[in-house]
C-alpha cells in the first residue's frame, strides 16, 4: 500500500504541475479557455491531494502531519482548498497563478523529505494532534493566501505609482479587490491560527502540566499571531489598508514561515519532530 501513496503523490505532483502550468499560460494570453481548464485541473489536483491525505491516515492510522514531508503536504491541501472555497465566492483576477505557483514549490518541497510511515511518536498519540496540528496547518493555508494577494498589490502599486502602466496592470484586479482579499484571507486565518494555539496550549496542560512553555516554537507561534493581531487591530481602528496592510501580510506570513520551518531547523524543542 505504502507504493500506491508513492505512485498517487507523483501524480498529484504532476497534475498541480499542469495546473501550474495552465494558469501562468491564461497569464499571459488571458484566454477564457485556459481559465477554465486550469480552474479544472486544480480542483482535480485538490481531490487527488485529499486521497492522498486520507490514504496516508488509513495506513498510519493518524492524522498525517507528524512527519516534514506529511507537514508540508498538509500545508499544500490546506492552502488548495482554501483557495477553492475563496474562488467559490470571490473572483480576483489571475489570483489562482500566484496560488497555484506557492501550492507547487510546497510539493516540490514535501517531495525532497522522507515518505515513510513511521509509528506514531508517545508524545503525539492524542486526539488533540488533529485539533491542534491540523488547524494550525489550516491557519497557514488562508494566510498564505493573504501573502500571495499582498505580493500582487505590492506589484500593482509599484506600476501605478510610478505611473508605467506595464505587464502587470492589464492583468491584475484593482487594488481595492486585492485589499478586500488580504482582509477576507487575513481574517480567516487568524482565526484558525487562535483556535490553534488554544487547542495546543489545552493540549500541552493535559501532556506537562503547563498551558505553556516558551517551547520555541510556541514562543514564535505567539509572535506571529501577535504580528497578525496588531495588522487586525489597526484595520479596523485606524484604517490600515492598502500597501501597509499588503506589507503586513508579507513580514506575517515570514513569521510563519520561519514558525514553520526555521525553529524546526535552528532552535529545536520539543515541537522539531517533524523533519
Amino acid at each position: 500500500m505504502e507504493e500506491l501513496t508513492y505512485l498517487l503523490f507523483q501524480v498529484v505532483l504532476g497534475t498541480t504541475f499542469l495546473a501550474t502550468a495552465a494558469y501562468l499560460v491564461y497569464f499571459v494570453s488571458q484566454s477564457k479557455e485556459i481559465r477554465k481548464i486550469a480552474r479544472i485541473i486544480m480542483v482535480a489536483s485538490g481531490v487527488l491531494q485529499t486521497l492522498y491525505v486520507v490514504l496516508r491516515f488509513a495506513l498510519a492510522g493518524h492524522t498525517p502531519i507528524t512527519s516534514q514531508h506529511e507537514a508540508v503536504f498538509f500545508f499544500a491541501w490546506a492552502t488548495t482548498w482554501a483557495y477553492l472555497s475563496f474562488r467559490w465566492r470571490h473572483t480576483v483576477k489571475n489570483f489562482g497563478t500566484f496560488v497555484s505557483a506557492f501550492i507547487f514549490c510546497l510539493l516540490v518541497i514535501s517531495s525532497f523529505s522522507e515518505k515513510n510511515i513511521d509509528p506514531l511518536l508517545p508524545a503525539l498519540q492524542s486526539a488533540w494532534l488533529p485539533l491542534h496540528g491540523g488547524i494550525s496547518l489550516i491557519a497557514y493555508g488562508f494566510l498564505s493566501l493573504a501573502f500571495c494577494g499582498g505580493l500582487m498589490y505590492l506589484l500593482l502599486e509599484r506600476e501605478l505609482k510610478n505611473k508605467k502602466f506595464g505587464y502587470f496592470f492589464p492583468r491584475f484586479p484593482s487594488l481595492d479587490s486585492l485589499d478586500q482579499l488580504n482582509n477576507h484571507c487575513l481574517t480567516a486565518g487568524f482565526i484558525f491560527l487562535t483556535i490553534g494555539i488554544v487547542t495546543g496550549s489545552i493540549w500541552a496542560k493535559q501532556a506537562w502540566g503547563t498551558y505553556w512553555q516558551w517551547d520555541p516554537k510556541e514562543t514564535w507561534s505567539l509572535i506571529t499571531w501577535f504580528i497578525y493581531l496588531v495588522q487586525l487591530h489597526q484595520r479596523f481602528t485606524v484604517g490600515w489598508r492598502g500597501k501597509r496592510a499588503a506589507v503586513m501580510a508579507v513580514i506575517g506570513f515570514a513569521a510563519v514561515v520561519f514558525t514553520f520551518w526555521g525553529v524546526t531547523y535552528l532552535l529545536g524543542g520539543v515541537h522539531s519532530y517533524a523533519r
